[in-house]
């Protein structure tokens, strides 16, 4: 009766988001339960079966960071160690930043420096030397150690520390310290690997509904340590119960010790008001919902045209996967899967707070331009909340046009803003795609609002 009960949600949603194909599964007490719909591509279109690989993008920094945690355990660093000590020829913008920053502030997004840099280094195994070596010209954005600010290029040098540590490509390092020992023989991070198997297309859909393949497939290698596997459900599986275990891998043999490998779920920095959650762990995400309150702890992804969620309830020995072929609607999807079955398996209910209607003289103090690397954030007052409209840098949209995407692609419709009650100058999004992410404002110690946080980064104000 589950697996019917999911197959059928899983039919019925997928239906009616226009998701061209999906792969789920919900691992619960140790039983799983799979289920899959759709096809993997609306121009070539296989049926989505237990075999296909789908991108699941972000979720691979978890990778990054339990590999990082084998090499802690076997004595080589431990993660307050400096990254200068273990890639000497680190430079950065901010000299008091390269000396400083730890290997715990690459994996918690606290390092402070730009953390969108799209700029591709090539398909040779020099690729995350060569990417290290642009960051001498990144600019530094928030001060070390104060502000998550989600940053994939932190993740990228985490993932050259451990070439460094190793002498291996980061690749083959993940596949001897995790892929290998877990059995996850359906994980790959290379074109040539996948494309000889049933695998998955992104697409995007269109405000008018029409959908189209997403192109290129594949992203920079340079990317690989923040977001480059792809995987089928059941080595998906495979992680969750690694992660909801005691540290050793289906063989018996100690991968880390439970201590360590627990650690990752604690809450390393706070950040209670952002769309990543209430705090980070060591990468995994976590927010407490309920009441009594009850530990989520997860990490989705976004590649092109592809999205994905994965999320665990450790007290109640559960998780959640989902993995979509198409955005915006995939992620609408995911979070409507991950809803019902927190509800439906463990009885965990996740609801949005209800944001507050305000004049146009209180909303005055958030109007203004805000921007990131990546791209130009514009707020302004509109219905008693707020609007967003956020463009690509013109840097940003060429690199996005060479990689093949579609122009349309970089025009995306306003975000709306509703202020929540209380303190902290907290937001949610009340509508569209994004409905549901949380966000927040930051004042400077005078009262002026100074930066925005906004799907997990931080924009600085540039404008009233």
């Amino acid at each position: 009766m589950i697996a019917a009960d999911l197959q059928a949600f899983v039919d019925a949603t997928r239906e009616e988001l226009a998701v061209p194909g999906v792969s789920v599964a919900v691992l619960h007490e140790g039983e799983a339960t799979y289920a899959f719909s759709g096809v993997t591509s609306i121009e070539n279109p296989l049926d989505v079966d237990e075999n296909t690989l789908f991108q699941f993008g972000s979720t691979g920094k978890t990778f990054t960071s339990t590999a990082l945690l084998r090499l802690v355990e076997q004595g080589h660093f431990d993660l307050d160690t400096r990254v200068k000590t273990l890639i000497p020829e680190l430079t950065l913008k901010d000299k008091s930043v390269e000396e400083r920053v730890t290997v715990l502030q690459l994996t918690n997004h606290t390092s402070g420096w730009a953390g969108d840099v799209m700029t591709s280094t090539g398909d040779g195994d020099d690729a995350l030397e060569r990417f290290v070596a642009l960051l001498a010209d990144v600019e530094q954005v928030t001060p070390l150690g104060e502000t998550v600010s989600y940053n994939n290029a932190a993740l990228s040098v985490a993932g050259r520390i451990i070439e460094k540590v190793t002498g291996q490509t980061f690749e083959q390092a993940i596949r001897e310290l995790i892929f290998e020992p877990l059995g996850m023989t359906h994980s790959f991070f290379f074109p040539n690997e996948v494309m000889t198997r049933r695998f998955a297309v992104g697409h995007n859909q269109a405000p008018d509904g029409t959908i189209s393949v997403a192109r290129p497939w594949a992203l920079p290698r340079n990317g690989a340590p923040a977001g480059g596997i792809a995987a089928n459900a059941a080595d998906q599986v495979a992680w969750a119960r690694f992660h909801l275990g005691d540290g050793c891998a289906p063989s018996g043999d100690r991968l880390l010790s439970e201590e360590l490998l627990k650690s990752m779920q604690e809450p390393t920095v706070d950040m209670r008001g952002s769309a990543l959650g209430d705090y980070v762990g060591i990468s995994w995400l976590l927010r407490d919902v309920g009441d009594p309150p009850v530990r989520l702890v997860g990490h989705g992804g976004t590649m092109n045209g592809q999205h994905s969620e994965f999320l665990m309830v450790p007290a109640r020995d559960f998780a959640v996967i989902s993995m979509t072929n198409c955005g915006p609607n995939g992620p609408v999807f995911n979070d409507a899967l991950t809803k019902w079955a927190l509800a439906t398996f463990v009885g965990v209910e996740e609801s949005d707070p209800e944001p507050i209607v305000l004049g146009d003289a209180a909303l005055a103090a958030y109007v203004g331009a805000y921007e990131t690397a990546a791209v130009d954030v514009v707020i302004t007052a509109v219905g008693g909340g707020l609007s967003a409209q956020i463009t690509p840098k013109p840097e940003t949209a060429k690199a996005l046009l060479e990689d093949g995407a579609d122009p349309s692609d970089l025009r995306q419709p306003p975000i709306a803003l509703g202020l929540l009650p209380g303190d902290g100058d907290r937001y949610i999004v009340t509508d569209g795609p994004a409905r549901g992410m949380k966000g927040y404002f930051v004042r400077s110690p005078d009262g002026t609002v100074t930066g925005a946080h906004i799907g997990g980064r931080m924009a600085t104000r540039v404008g009233g």
